[in-house]
């Protein structure tokens, strides 16, 4: 696993985290909302994604709904990563098919470990 596609809204989050994951050697894309997100995923044909789900013009649900109702897309690991990590949030994330849910901020340890596995 090598290309990772970050699609966040918030502008210093994504440098950050593709920064960090830069830095760990993986090749890194960054996209600033849903639509540019499925666009690049089209693109760089990353091997994982890590996805907010809070954003403007289509949201993280939205992102995950339409690349696992594509057979060419549909098996890519999917984490979102979300300022909201009520029981509940976490669950109708899983129920659309994520791989795994993380809380922001994000620790290193914790975003290194969730990519590696």
């Amino acid at each position: 696993m090598n290309r990772i596609l970050v699609i966040e809204d918030e502008e210093r989050m994504r440098q950050g985290l593709c920064t960090l994951l830069r830095l760990e050697g993986y090749e890194v894309a960054g996209a600033a909302d849903g639509e540019a997100g499925l666009r690049a995923a089209r693109e760089a044909r990353p091997d994982l994604i890590l996805c907010d789900v809070m954003m403007p013009r289509l949201d993280g649900h939205g992102v995950l709904s339409a690349l696992r109702e594509d057979p060419e897309f549909a098996g890519i690991p999917f984490v979102f990563l979300t300022a909201r990590g009520e029981k509940h949030e976490v669950r109708a994330g899983m129920n659309l098919g994520a791989d795994d849910y993380l809380t922001k901020p994000v620790s290193r340890d914790e975003l290194v470990q969730t990519v590696t596995a």
